[in-house]
C-alpha cells in the first residue's frame, strides 16, 4: 500500500510576492505538496491601514486553516510586521512569518552599511522598529539606511520584470542606498527576489539578502517536531492530491494569478534547481 501523502503547508501572501518563498521551500523540500493563497484583489497591502492588514490576514489565514494544512507561512513582509502574532494567538498549527534580514546582512557588510528596501507599511510597522533595535544593539557598529521602494510590487504582480519601467523604478530605489555607502542589500519584501536580476544591474557585485531559504530551512525544524499524530487527520482531506503539487487559491482572478505563478517560478533561482510542481488551481 503506497504511502499517504505528506500534508499540505499553506502559503500566504497579498499576492505574488510568496511564490520567492515557494521557490526556496520546493528547493528543500522537493515532494511537500502546498496550497498557496493570494489575497490579489486586495494587494498591494503596503500602502493598506494596520487594520485592514490585520483582518485580510485573519480571513486569508483561516482559510488556509480550514484546508488542513500541517503549518502555515505568512510570506508577506507586510503581513508578517502587522499581523503574526494575532495569527499565531489563534492558530491550531506552526505558523512562521518572514522579516527582512537584517542580522544576516549585518554579518555580511564589510564597510559597515547595509541597504533595507522594504514597503513604506513594514518600514513604519512596530515590529520592524523593534527588529531593527535589536540588530542595532547587538551590533552597534552597522549602519542601516532605508527605502521604499515605491511601485516594486506592482512591477512584479504585472510580470514586468524586465520592462523600462522596471528598471527605472529600481534604479530610484537602490541609487541612493549605494550613494550613502551600502555594499549590502535586504530585500525585505517577498515581492522583491523577482526583480533581483534588475537590481543586479544597477548595483552588479553587491550582496544581496533574502528571506526565502531561511524561511525553508524553519519550516523544515518546525514540521519535525509535529508528531504523526498531528498529521494524520489532515492526510486524508488531501488524499487526492500527489507529492509536490502546489495549489493555488486568491480572492481575485485564480486563473490570471496562475499564469503569473508558472511565469515568476519560471525566473525563480530555486525552481530553476528543481523540476516544477504540477500546479492546480482552485477558486477561492
Amino acid at each position: 500500500m503506497p504511502a499517504a501523502p505528506a500534508a499540505p503547508i499553506g502559503v500566504f501572501d497579498s499576492g505574488a510576492g510568496g511564490l520567492s518563498v515557494v521557490a526556496a521551500i520546493r528547493a528543500a523540500s522537493p515532494a511537500q505538496p502546498m496550497v498557496y493563497f493570494a489575497d490579489t484583489a486586495y494587494a498591494p497591502y503596503g500602502t493598506r491601514s494596520d487594520q485592514e492588514i490585520l483582518a485580510r490576514t485573519r480571513l486569508c489565514c483561516s482559510t488556509l486553516i480550514e484546508h488542513g494544512v500541517s503549518a502555515l507561512v505568512v510570506a508577506c513582509n507586510t503581513a508578517t510586521a502587522n499581523a503574526i502574532d494575532d495569527v499565531r494567538a489563534w492558530a491550531s498549527v506552526p505558523v512562521i512569518g518572514v522579516e527582512p534580514g537584517l542580522k544576516p546582512a549585518a554579518a555580511a557588510t564589510r564597510n559597515g552599511v547595509v541597504g533595507v528596501l522594504a514597503t513604506r507599511a513594514t518600514l513604519a510597522s512596530q515590529r520592524y522598529r523593534d527588529l531593527l533595535n535589536r540588530v542595532g544593539s547587538q551590533m552597534p557598529q552597522v549602519r542601516f539606511v532605508e527605502h521604499a521602494a515605491v511601485g516594486w510590487v506592482e512591477l512584479v504582480e504585472s510580470g514586468s520584470l524586465d520592462s523600462t519601467r522596471a528598471h527605472t523604478l529600481v534604479r530610484q530605489a537602490v541609487q541612493p542606498l549605494l550613494d550613502a555607502g551600502a555594499d549590502t542589500l535586504v530585500l525585505g519584501c517577498t515581492h522583491y527576489p523577482f526583480l533581483r536580476p534588475a537590481i543586479e544591474a544597477v548595483a552588479s557585485g553587491i550582496h544581496i539578502v533574502e528571506t526565502g531559504p531561511a524561511v525553508a530551512r524553519e519550516l523544515q525544524r518546525r514540521l519535525a517536531g509535529i508528531p504523526p499524530a498531528a498529521t494524520t487527520g489532515v492526510q486524508a482531506a488531501v488524499a487526492d492530491d500527489v507529492p509536490g503539487l502546489l495549489r493555488f487559491e486568491s480572492s481575485g482572478d485564480v486563473q490570471a494569478f496562475a499564469a503569473l505563478a508558472r511565469q515568476l517560478l519560471a525566473t525563480a533561482p530555486a525552481a530553476r534547481a528543481q523540476a516544477q510542481a504540477r500546479l492546480q488551481v482552485t477558486g477561492a
